[in-house]
């Protein structure tokens, strides 16, 4: 079978989305902790996927977009919700309450990883070259620079959360690869239909175990929900369905290297921090991985063959 090679597109304007979308999901860290200051994980996860798909819903009815109606289509979106939202939203939410941040963003930084090994053992629908062996290699070294090495210092330590934390990445990954089979569709669609079936999911069992009805949020924390919903769910799904299309599984995971650096930058912004040398030296190795991962190698010219 011939190999299937991602869409190619402007490497400009896949490259800014990349960035635009891993700073939508940087950001999301910020917005659950103001959340969840007075809305239970589960609960707070549910009405994100509820108000995001219902967005996006009425976005498609506006664009004139149809929403499949064949059962299979529908079990790929409710297994993509699976492994993209349900499951790992729920890890990482349970793992950070036990764990550092700086091993919990190391360990949650990890999916290119598994992307990177479970095309190269598995599906191989993409071609694993040295240039993304090192873009992996050279991501994240970065991302230990620019967390610093000292945060590792205590693993070992709270061993089930690092568990539930690293396969939130293996989940990551499997969705990135899973999301290649919704190429033919418009990016909307998958997201969607795969943020309503993880709202199915969801909602009953927040109904169950949290008790919503009992909850007394902040403005704040509805503030925060709504701008998770709206801007890094909604909007984030749609990029990422497209650079899935554009860049590949692999280069599009590459984005989880992009939202520590861009921690850093809010950071020295908003909090006044002054990153260390150290931190400078890791920027710079997230640059070049996120690069060997992501931008198309040339092709030599006919006259040169």
């Amino acid at each position: 079978m011939a190999e299937v090679h991602p869409r190619p597109a402007g490497t400009t304007t896949e490259l800014a989305l990349l960035l635009a979308l891993a700073t939508l999901w940087g950001a999301s860290y910020t917005f659950i902790r103001i959340g969840v200051a007075t809305i239970p994980p589960i609960t707070l996860i549910a009405c994100r996927t509820l108000i995001a798909g219902l967005l996006l819903l009425a976005i498609m009815r506006w664009r004139g977009v149809s929403m499949p109606v064949d059962g299979e289509t529908w079990r790929r979106f409710l297994f993509q919700a699976c492994l993209n939202s349900v499951i790992p939203w729920i890890m990482v939410a349970w793992g950070a309450q036990a764990l550092d941040a700086g091993v919990a963003t190391i360990l949650n930084s990890t999916a290119p990883i598994f992307t990177f090994f479970l095309t190269l053992a598995i599906t191989r629908h993409e071609a694993v070259t040295s240039r993304k062996l090192l873009g992996v290699v050279a991501g994240m070294a970065g991302i230990c620079l620019i967390v610093g090495v000292q945060a590792l210092s205590g693993f070992g330590q709270e061993l089930t959360a690092q568990i539930v934390m690293v396969l939130a990445a293996v989940c990551y990954a499997g969705a990135a690869i899973l999301g290649r089979g919704f190429r033919d569709l418009d990016p909307i669609v998958p997201a969607a239909g795969s943020l309503l079936c993880g709202a199915a999911i969801l909602i009953p069992v927040s109904l169950v175990a949290e008790q919503p009805w009992m909850l007394q949020p902040s403005v704040s924390s509805i503030l925060a929900l709504v701008a998770l919903a709206v801007f890094s769910t909604a909007l984030a799904f749609v990029i990422y369905f497209r650079l899935i299309r554009t860049l590949g599984s692999v280069g599009t995971t590459a984005q989880a290297y992009l939202r520590v650096p861009i921690g850093v930058a809010v950071g020295v912004i908003f909090l006044g921090e002054q990153p260390s040398s150290t931190v400078w030296i890791g920027l710079a190795c997230v640059v070049v991985g996120v690069a060997a991962m992501t931008i198309p190698a040339r092709k030599r010219s006919a006259a040169a063959a």
